[in-house]
């Protein structure tokens, strides 16, 4: 009979091993726990994640329980203790370096000549409460903070940093490398007027939200052809300049665009892009909410609000395979042409994780036999009959 890999299997496929060794190998991965692989660590949390078990007990027992399906996993048996110290010791970066990778896989599907780039800024504060109490408290919450540069048109994750709550956002945004022809997308938490001088003579773009206490001064009204939205309307569209009596000074082209949603309020927006056309700026802004669906969807789908380990280094590790297993789950459904929900392919993979199934029919019930005995005879053979 011809062999079938399960569902599991299918989803760990996009992940090269002989990349995966040399990310191993970079950060000396397997110093502390060589019986207990990097491989065998990143499949344990990856199966944490997807099948929704919450505790060292419940994956353990849940992994070992289908100990039929390890050798072509190529992993072995779990032992609480050994997951433990795992997620206490091995360096982060095999994790991050498995997710740049995936990453890159799941853009290069995407990518489209003359397509216009996208990429969305935002963070998203981990609570941890008073189990962690080494976590640093930010003034709202005591946790991490998880910080996403994300694609919104091709729905991947393409860069994902996880430091204290206490670290301001703008701090990790100037890390970031611009890529030329990027138009950025982010709210009024990444204001840093050198930055946003850097994206400008990087040739790439950026629309924001301006804050209430920079001031502008309009030199140029601009023509609004379209004023209508998709639940907004542009008021006014200007060329401006900064107004500072001191030191500052933003020598780049500066737009500013204001517009009333349809649900109340007025917002400011900021951008040195002269080119396009207000609505299409406005809209810009608006699709900046795919990334908070990104963080909600992560948060109540895959496991990063009950944590394995209660020491830092457990969390990092935890929240880089939550990452891991979204890519996992958008490759396999652009390579098999699935196009269910992602919410309803991740509930379907984690209660079919184990079964041997083709991902493409994953949401068809598997083949029935039939009621009568077919005929072992091949349709193009003579059949002789005696009398």
């Amino acid at each position: 009979m011809r062999f079938s890999d399960s569902i599991f299997g299918k989803l760990l496929e996009p992940i090269n091993r002989r990349q995966f060794r040399a990310a191993v190998d970079g950060v000396d991965g397997n110093a502390y726990d060589k019986s207990f692989t990097s491989w065998d660590h990143l499949v344990a949390l990856i199966y944490a994640q997807l099948s929704g078990h919450d505790s060292l007990r419940a994956v353990v027992a849940g992994f070992n329980a289908n100990s039929q399906h390890h050798y072509h996993l190529g992993t072995g048996k779990l032992h609480r203790s050994t997951l433990s110290d795992a997620n206490a010791r091995r360096p982060v970066g095999v994790f991050a370096q498995t997710f740049a990778t995936l990453s890159a896989m799941a853009s290069r599907q995407l990518r489209c000549e003359g397509k216009e780039m996208v990429r969305l800024i935002d963070a998203s504060p981990i609570p941890l409460g008073k189990v962690c109490n080494w976590s640093t408290w930010n003034g709202r919450i005591r946790g991490m903070k998880l910080h996403v540069v994300y694609d919104p048109k091709g729905d991947v994750p393409s860069s994902v940093e996880v430091t204290p709550a206490n670290v301001n956002d703008i701090e990790i945004g100037r890390q970031l490398p611009i890529q030329p022809g990027t138009t950025y997308v982010f709210d009024k938490g990444y204001c840093r007027f050198d930055w946003w001088q850097k994206i400008n003579g990087s040739k790439a773009l950026f629309v924001t939200r301006a804050k209430q206490r920079i001031r502008l001064r309009a030199f140029k009204h601009r023509t609004i052809r379209k004023r209508k939205g998709d639940g907004f309307k542009i008021i006014a569209d200007d060329e401006v300049k900064l107004v500072s009596k001191g030191d500052s000074r933003l020598p780049i082209p500066l737009r500013r665009i204001k517009l009333r949603r349809e649900a109340g309020g007025v917002i400011t927006l900021l951008t040195n892009d002269l080119s396009r056309t207000a609505v299409e700026i406005a809209a810009l802004y608006k699709s900046r909410w795919q990334i908070e669906l990104l963080f909600r969807w992560i948060k109540q789908h895959l496991d990063i609000r009950k944590f394995l380990g209660t020491n830092d280094n457990a969390v990092r590790l935890q929240v880089l395979a939550a990452m891991i297993a979204y890519l996992l789950l958008r490759i396999a459904a652009r390579a098999n042409c699935i196009k269910m929900l992602p919410i309803r392919l991740a509930e379907l993979v984690g209660q079919l994780l184990f079964t041997r199934r083709a991902l493409a029919a994953i949401d068809k019930p598997p083949p029935i036999n039939p009621g009568r005995r077919q005929s072992r005879k091949s349709p193009g053979q003579i059949e002789f009959c005696y009398g």
